[in-house]
């Protein structure tokens, strides 16, 4: 009996401490399977060109706000308190526009990724778990969250981009 539990301890022990076969284990990176899409880029471009005149108008405040800074430094002493005060009035407007315009572009890239998220996640949930069927994946890690590894996990990003590609 003694025999036959240490048996089964040992057995038990070595099925634990076995490392786990190359298909067992994998690394996808979901954001950037989703993100090469062909389906993304679209959207990141239409994205870029429905802010674009918002983006251009904040760089040309960022540009001005440059320049009026630096003249107010090199100047500043110079100028009469009824200009500095002029200036001082006309940076901190431009700043709140600047600021304005930050956080609508910030809002708007935010609200367009979080949809483009939700339209894809079933698409994504579906590739996958192709993905994980093809290969016998019994355990999927985000790339991030991998501390160490003993041998090169194999990645899968690239297999669910393919996939995604193909059910857009």
């Amino acid at each position: 009996m003694r025999k036959l539990s240490a048996a089964l301890c040992l057995s038990l022990l070595a099925a634990v401490t076995l490392p786990a076969q190359a298909d067992e284990v994998a690394v996808l990176d979901w954001r950037a399977a989703l993100m090469e899409t062909d389906v993304a880029q679209r959207s990141m471009n239409e994205l870029r060109n429905r802010l674009a005149s918002q983006q251009q108008e904040a760089e040309s405040l960022g540009q001005e706000l440059e320049q009026m800074q630096q003249r107010l430094q090199q100047q500043g002493e110079s100028m009469t308190e009824t200009e500095r005060r002029t200036a001082m009035q006309a940076f901190q407007r431009k700043g709140q526009r600047f600021e304005q315009l930050r956080q609508e572009i910030g809002q708007a890239r935010q609200q367009s990724e979080q949809q483009f998220l939700q339209q894809a996640e079933p698409k994504l949930d579906q590739a996958v778990q192709q993905v994980i069927d093809r290969h016998g994946v019994e355990v999927l890690v985000d790339p991030n969250g991998v501390l160490h590894s003993e041998r090169e996990l194999q990645n899968l990003t690239g297999e669910v981009t393919e996939i995604l590609n193909t059910l857009y």
